[in-house]
Parts: C-alpha cells; sequence; structure tokens
C-alpha cells in the first residue's frame, strides 16, 4: 500500500491541499525523550484540555496518510503519534439513545457525570453539575474555552455553563458572563465563532464583558495584539457570526486553532496558581456529518497544530498536563470502499478549498461553474461528475451540491462513509505531563473529569 502511494504521488499534482495550510514544525521527539524533557510530578499545576470532536480513530489513520511524504519509504508519524496512551469508552447512558452526543459527552468529560443527550453540565434531572472548569475557578485558577465552532456549542457550554438544552445558545452566552464563582466571570479567556449569540437584539453581552474590563477582539490582527498586551488580561474574540470557516477556507484575517490556542496558554500561564484551557478542534465532527473527507482532513491539520502548541508549552513549564481525545467518532470514515484495498489521499490534497465553501460560490447570482470547478479541483472531473453539479446547483439544494462535489473525491480516494450522524466505538487518549499517566489503558469518558477533579482539590 505504501509503496503503491508512492508511485502514484510521483505521477500527480500533489500538495494544493497541504499548501494551503500553515508549514508544520518537526515532531518534537519520541515518547522515551519527551518524558525526559521535565522532571517527574506528581500532580500538575496546569491544565490542557483538547478535544477533537468527532475524531474518532479512522480519522487519525486518514491524516497519517495525508501527512505522510512521498519520498520515505515508511508511514511517518505525526506529531499525535508518540503520546498516545489508550483509548476511552464513549457510551452514553441514555433512556433511548446509547450513542453519545457532543453535549452528553462533554458533560461526561467535563463534569464525571452521565446525562442524556442534549444535556448542557446537567444531570438526567436536569440539575446543574459542577464542571472541572468550575472548580478550578473555585480553587484560584484562570480559566479558558477556545473552539472553531460558536462558542456557544455543546462541547465548551458543557465546560462553562448549565442547560437543559444544548439549542438554547443565547442563554448560554448569558451563563458566560452571568455565572459568578467567587465573585468572578468564570472564563477569562473566550475565543471562537457565535458572535451572533453574544450581540442579539434582547442584550449584548459584548459592551457588558467589556464593560467589566474584557478585551473584545474580532479579527486575527486584534487577536494577535491582545496576545502581546500586558494589560489585556481577559479576552473575549469572536471571529464569525456562527462557526468559524474550516481551515482550508478561512482568510488572512482569521486566526488558526493554534493561535487562539497559543493566546489563551500566553494569558493564562501568567496567573501563579495556573489555570484550566479546554480547546476543541470542532469541525471535524461537522466535516464527518457531512461526508466530507477535505473537510475533516483540514479540520485535523487544525487540531494536530494547536495541539503541538499545546505540547510544546508543556516541555518548556514542566508543570502542565496536557489531555487530548475526542468526545465520539462521526460519520463512519473507512480508510477502503467499494471493496478496493487503497486508500489514496493525492485527490483529496488537491481540493482547494471544502464543498461547503465550493457550494456557497456555486449558488451565488451568476457563478461561473465550470471556472469554480477548474479553479478549485485539482483532477478532472468526468462529464457526468460535472453535469451531477450543475444539476444539484440547478436544485438550489444545499446538501445535494455538496455532495455533488464530495462524490469525484470520496470516488478517487477510495473514501468510504457509513453514516452521516454519531458512531459508538472507543477513541483514542493522548497525553503528555505530570499526571498523564492515570490515562493511560482503557477508560470511562467520565473518568476524565473524576481525575482532573482529585488534582483540583
Amino acid at each position: 500500500m505504501k509503496t503503491f502511494n508512492k508511485v502514484i504521488a510521483s505521477s500527480v499534482i500533489a500538495g494544493l491541499f497541504l499548501s494551503s495550510l500553515p508549514t508544520a514544525s518537526p515532531l518534537q521527539t519520541k515518547t522515551a525523550e519527551a518524558a525526559a524533557t521535565c522532571k517527574a510530578s506528581s500532580k500538575p499545576k496546569n491544565f490542557i484540555f483538547m478535544i477533537g470532536d468527532g475524531m474518532g480513530p479512522s480519522f487519525n489513520s486518514a491524516y497519517r496518510y495525508m501527512q505522510d511524504k512521498p519520498q520515505t519509504k515508511e508511514l511517518d508519524k505525526v506529531s499525535f503519534d508518540s503520546y498516545l496512551l489508550g483509548g476511552q469508552r464513549t457510551i452514553a447512558e441514555d433512556d433511548h439513545q446509547n450513542i453519545t452526543d457532543s453535549a452528553s459527552a462533554a458533560t461526561a468529560m467535563s463534569a464525571g457525570v452521565k446525562t442524556y443527550n442534549n444535556a448542557i453540565a446537567v444531570d438526567n434531572d436536569k440539575t446543574p453539575v459542577k464542571t472541572v472548569l468550575e472548580q478550578a475557578k473555585t480553587v484560584d485558577k484562570s480559566t479558558g474555552l477556545v473552539a472553531t465552532s460558536e462558542v456557544t456549542h455543546a462541547t465548551p457550554a458543557a465546560y462553562g455553563a448549565h442547560d437543559e438544552s444544548r439549542k438554547n445558545m443565547p442563554a448560554i452566552a448569558d451563563d458566560y458572563f452571568d455565572e459568578m464563582i467567587k465573585g468572578q466571570h468564570k472564563v477569562d479567556i473566550i475565543l471562537g465563532g457565535g458572535k451572533d449569540y453574544f450581540k442579539r437584539d434582547d442584550r449584548n453581552l459584548i459592551k457588558e464583558f467589556k464593560n467589566d474590563g474584557y478585551k473584545y477582539v474580532n479579527n486575527k490582527k486584534g487577536l494577535l495584539k491582545a496576545a502581546s498586551n500586558s494589560k489585556d488580561k481577559q479576552i473575549l474574540g469572536l471571529f464569525s457570526p456562527g462557526g468559524m470557516p474550516k481551515m482550508i477556507d478561512r482568510d488572512a484575517n482569521m486566526p488558526s486553532l493554534k493561535q487562539m490556542t497559543s493566546t489563551a496558554i500566553k494569558k493564562l500561564s501568567k496567573d501563579k496558581d495556573g489555570f484550566f484551557l479546554m480547546v476543541e478542534g470542532s469541525q471535524i465532527d461537522w466535516a464527518g456529518h457531512a461526508n466530507d473527507v477535505t473537510g475533516a482532513m483540514s479540520e485535523m491539520r487544525d487540531f494536530d497544530l494547536a495541539f503541538q502548541e499545546a505540547i510544546k508549552f508543556a516541555k518548556t513549564d514542566c508543570n502542565t498536563l496536557v489531555i487530548a481525545t475526542a468526545d465520539h467518532s462521526t460519520g463512519g470514515l473507512s480508510m477502503g470502499a467499494r471493496g478496493e484495498y487503497n486508500f489514496l489521499v493525492e485527490p483529496i490534497k488537491q481540493m482547494k478549498h471544502t464543498p461547503e465553501y465550493l457550494r456557497a460560490q456555486m449558488m451565488k447570482d451568476g457563478a461561473d461553474i465550470d471556472k469554480i470547478i477548474k479553479d478549485n479541483i485539482g483532477f478532472e472531473l468526468t462529464a457526468d461528475e460535472v453535469k451531477a453539479i450543475k444539476d444539484a446547483v440547478t436544485s438550489k439544494k444545499a446538501a445535494a451540491i455538496e455532495d455533488a462535489i464530495e462524490r469525484p473525491v470520496d470516488t478517487r480516494s477510495f473514501t468510504g462513509w457509513t453514516t452521516g450522524g454519531h458512531t459508538g466505538e472507543d477513541v483514542n487518549v493522548y497525553g503528555y505531563g505530570p499526571g498523564s499517566d492515570l490515562w493511560r489503558g482503557n477508560m470511562d469518558n467520565t473518568d476524565n473529569a473524576k481525575r482532573i477533579f482529585k488534582f483540583l482539590k
């Protein structure tokens, strides 16, 4: 398989996908070398908990193929590989569903409590449960939430808010401001999408946060300036009305997940008592729901670079625990499809944008469909494939257009999907730093919170 891919790679124009993304930094070290970087410590002062939403094991494997260098003889490692600790079970304990959604999974990981799907840090009786972020603030640590979805979306919400339904995003935004711990706002750094839930007809939370001393930023330039300004100790950064564009689709004004993570760490690490930071690569899941391998691999790259940033800090700080995992898997991604024993990544790399982005361009009045295809899809489509895209555009059905664009990529790469929803397999757990050995082996998703709570007593 490796040899076959190398031959294919030398005969096609590859790299358009990766050339649109930041250059990867070298892998830090192997596990044994990494462990020797810092002196052993039994208790971390800082906690960076990272969630690749929807990042099942097949996403990690497909991403390794994407990052592989054609000139090497063996499949190259990615940054995650040196820090693999084990796996976690994602089963839900809902009366009607045993495959979790993001809200109940995040509640399990944030509070150590199993609950129903849709629940935001409440138990089955809809009673609020304490989260590890809230406990960190209780013991005088600084706190942060970073996501590429709306910051009011299920995963970040389950760390910093309480609600019977994940759909109540305006109320979740209110919780970030209204719910206090020891007279202080519970989240010091909030970075991601979702401006529309903070500036509404009924309430302007952006103004209220600013009045309470938060620095508000809405683009990459503002974020990087705030990162270097010692006076800006608390930051509210909202970079899009809803979820942020996927990494491959972002313009120069949008920060990456790495830049948001770096800024949050830089600010929070000034606290002598330490910090708790939750970072979510939100849209691995969204791409999985859409059965979009281009978007999924874009978001894996975004999450990988943020993970490397967290590990880099932990290695120099020596008092920071980094854990990276997923809440569940999404889409039933398979490497190989229709009986073909191949997974060929070059067609994925040749996509300049996601099908979602191209669909939006094609639906504009007067759009030149042929030009959009030629400029953004790096391989030649068949006449039937072009017709299918144009017919879908005529239908004006967004999902049909995206499907018509995704299908040629899946066909050529032999990417398979089983569902547009979540799947129930165990997910990988990665970690580094003091206390990380507790995450070795197979665990329940509630164990994440239970172990962190013990450190935060």
